[in-house]
């Protein structure tokens, strides 16, 4: 793909020095909702140039959180690392055409000129000694690095498309290093190169970039080649608007997808995090391909809202497939002990599927509602779930089990036999319900009780009542 082609093309960078950051994975969606919204393409890198921080169980946990997340992408993975020898090539050119020079400055040297700098209350910057000096002149026995030699007059602008214009003097930078004195190319270099070679038209990243832009700018100038339009998000701060860190929560997305978040409520979620269209709250995949544009992207920083994502979750729960949510809780039952989960137990759990996710907020809430449908006699009892069980309250109960004995154990008929019941013997239905309940999930809670008995079937139902009876 070359520069000059007119598709849309986008692409997430990360670096696999650790996990997928809840702001890199926003990151991720902006870049892949813009490609799709404009028919182009959204491409993967895999920064892995610092190799002794990269490691493969990263890069793993990187593409499995952007697979949990449903952002596909459309060509193949780059790893930066595979293409250090086009990195030298461009620095090279750039050599050849005056545009960038060797420096044999040592570290000793540069650690001497950072202190002087600071000492004068200077920015620590490279004072461009070997800029125009002689070759000749170079001490043996050292390496030179190549430094890009940056334009000293004027200003570098971007004209970005959350920010605005944004400018900074060429005189506040130094002549930065695009290849190490043992060839290997910086990433700031790296990342120019390998834009231009896969034809990326819009750099979409967080805003903590932006003073990189100014840098970038300057080798695709020195190169002569086009520059992608950048676009710098701003970052996502916890509630109470410090850096988001552990402290505030989860911050990588497999963390939400084991803390029982959908992955379609994450999206939605952290598209709502700097992003608006109006009023609107709950959005889908496809209604956000058709509505996102750059141009919506808010210039503030955005405030991580737990509460508000779990309420979101809720309500893609309530949404979700009941086939789809019921394969998630028996995934997450099979680590809990003491429960049979075979083909019954799925089917009592799909069978109550619809009301059980009318209540939960998260599939770790629906898994622990769900639990008591694959538990065996005797069910283990909740402390108020015991207390319901007094010596009246299972009398009532060998009645009542002699009742529902006596239904087809529909919902209608189990609805219907318990009202019957509780108006022969003078009771409300919550007196008869509650009993009932303790007996047959070991707790105070669950779906309705017409429901819950209608899932657990005959067999298992009327034994449950008869072993709280005894």
């Amino acid at each position: 793909m070359t520069q000059g082609s007119t598709a849309i093309r986008t692409r997430f960078a990360p670096s696999p020095t650790g996990l997928l950051h809840i702001g890199g994975a926003r990151t991720a969606l902006f870049n892949y909702l813009y490609s799709r919204h404009v028919g182009g393409a959204f491409l993967l890198r895999v920064e892995d140039t610092d190799r002794e921080r990269s490691t493969d169980a990263a890069t793993q946990v990187i593409l499995e959180g952007l697979d949990w997340l449903g952002l596909t992408r459309d060509e193949q993975t780059v790893f930066q690392s595979s293409r250090a020898d086009r990195h030298a090539v461009v620095a090279y050119q750039l050599l050849e055409t005056g545009k960038a020079y060797r420096c044999w400055c040592s570290a000793e040297e540069l650690r001497q000129m950072r202190e002087q700098a600071v000492a004068e209350g200077r920015s620590p910057r490279y004072d461009g000694r070997w800029r125009d000096r002689d070759p000749a002149e170079a001490p043996a026995g050292v390496k030179p690095s190549i430094r890009l030699k940056a334009p000293q007059e004027g200003e570098t602008v971007v004209e970005d498309m959350v920010q605005g214009t944004v400018r900074v003097a060429n005189a506040e930078m130094d002549d930065m290093i695009i290849l190490r004195s043992d060839g290997t190319p910086t990433y700031l270099h790296a990342v120019v190169v390998d834009d231009h070679d896969m034809g990326i038209t819009h750099v979409i990243r967080g805003d903590d970039h932006l003073t990189n832009t100014f840098r970038q700018v300057q080798i695709f100038q020195a190169m002569g080649w086009d520059q992608p339009r950048f676009a710098h998000i701003p970052l996502i701060h916890g509630a109470d608007g410090a850096k988001l860190s552990k402290r505030h929560g989860a911050v990588s997305v497999l963390e939400f997808r084991e803390q029982g978040f959908l992955p379609e409520a994450v999206c939605n979620y952290l598209l709502r995090l700097g992003w608006s269209h109006g009023d609107l709250e709950v959005v889908d995949r496809d209604e956000a391909i058709r509505l996102f544009d750059i141009a919506d992207v808010n210039r503030g920083a955005s405030r991580m809202d737990y509460a508000k994502l779990t309420n979101l979750n809720g309500i893609y729960i309530r949404k979700a497939d009941d086939d789809r949510l019921t394969r998630e809780v028996l995934q997450r039952l099979a680590h809990q002990p003491h429960l049979s989960l075979g083909s019954i137990a799925a089917a009592r759990i799909r069978a109550l599927m619809p009301q059980l996710k009318e209540r939960a907020k998260t599939l770790v809430e629906l898994a622990n509602a769900a639990a008591f449908l694959a538990r065996v006699v005797p069910l283990p009892m909740e402390p108020k779930a015991e207390a319901q069980l007094t010596a009246e309250a299972k009398l009532l109960l060998r009645d009542v089990g002699s009742a529902l004995g006596e239904t087809d154990f529909t919902v209608a008929a189990i609805d219907a036999a318990l009202r019957g019941f509780a108006e022969a013997t003078g009771r409300k239905l919550g007196q008869v319900a509650q009993p009932l309940r303790a007996a047959l999930t070991g707790s105070t809670v669950s779906p309705g009780i017409d429901a819950t008995i209608a899932a657990l079937g005959r067999e298992e139902a009327l034994a449950r009542i008869s072993a709280a009876a005894r």
